[in-house]
């Protein structure tokens, strides 16, 4: 399902939550919790205020508070009902149901559990799929697991990963190892796939960025020419976000 806001940190919803998630991370929780709001009072659509009330719901003091935004969030989850924000919904449910306990309500506590259990994880975006590299493939080829990641030399890889977005496709390619051009292809999935786990209800809730894998192949049925690409600047700071993160990558 295509959705109307396509996730990027140059949105400044976006910018405002990492901006936030980075004082967190540096214990500066309560100047965190303002940033947070000042990105819920400037969202102008739904995926912000989605994204935003995720985030200022775990700055609430008080369980009640607490339990307002996150049911604010699966509210506008649910009206969006899109690819990007469905794998939220266990999460969500889970922190509302553990909300209803602190406050004693074993019922809705209940009730939200079974929901949190109900949700079927599996991926239903339909595409198109891109997968980004530098290597030199045709139409008609398939990418497989096993080979080496395309960004830690020391990693065997038990899935092949890609993404609904080109331009996440693109930076893929971009921070990918190897001296060749920038190569972004369209690719078909030979069969089931799952949320990539590296991305979805890590930093931000959902899988935004709609990135996937597949234990299995993806055959390459084209190549894109054109995708929005990122500064010099930019790609610095992902390169340096990547070598910090080497450790935390799920396969």
């Amino acid at each position: 399902m295509q959705v109307d806001m396509e996730f990027s940190p140059k949105n400044s919803i976006v910018r405002l939550c990492l901006q936030g998630i980075g004082l967190e991370q540096k214990g500066n929780l309560e100047e965190a919790g303002v940033v947070f709001l000042q990105a819920w009072n400037e969202a102008g659509e739904d995926h912000e205020k989605f994204i935003s009330a995720h985030f200022v719901a775990r700055h609430q003091k008080s369980i009640s508070d607490r339990l307002r935004w996150l049911e604010t969030a699966l509210a506008l989850a649910l009206k969006l009902n899109d690819d990007t924000v469905k794998s939220a919904f266990p999460v969500l449910h889970s922190a509302i149901a553990k909300c209803h306990e602190e406050l004693g309500d074993s019922d809705k506590a209940k009730k939200n559990h079974e929901l949190a259990a109900s949700f079927d994880d599996r991926p239903s975006d339909k595409g198109p799929f891109y997968h980004g590299t530098k290597a030199d493939l045709r139409i008609g080829d398939f990418l497989t697991a096993g080979n080496k990641s395309n960004y830690v030399d020391e990693l065997k890889m038990k899935h092949v990963y890609f993404t609904a977005l080109a331009n996440g496709a693109g930076l893929a390619a971009a921070l990918a190892k190897g001296e060749g051009r920038e190569r972004v292809y369209v690719v078909e999935p030979a069969e089931g796939f799952e949320n990539d786990p590296n991305v979805t209800n890590k930093l931000f809730p959902g899988n935004p960025t709609r990135s996937y894998r597949t234990h299995v192949s993806l055959k390459i049925v084209g190549e894109l020419e054109d995708w929005s690409g990122q500064t010099p600047e930019e790609l610095q700071k992902w390169r340096e976000r990547l070598a910090n993160g080497k450790q935390e990558i799920i396969d």
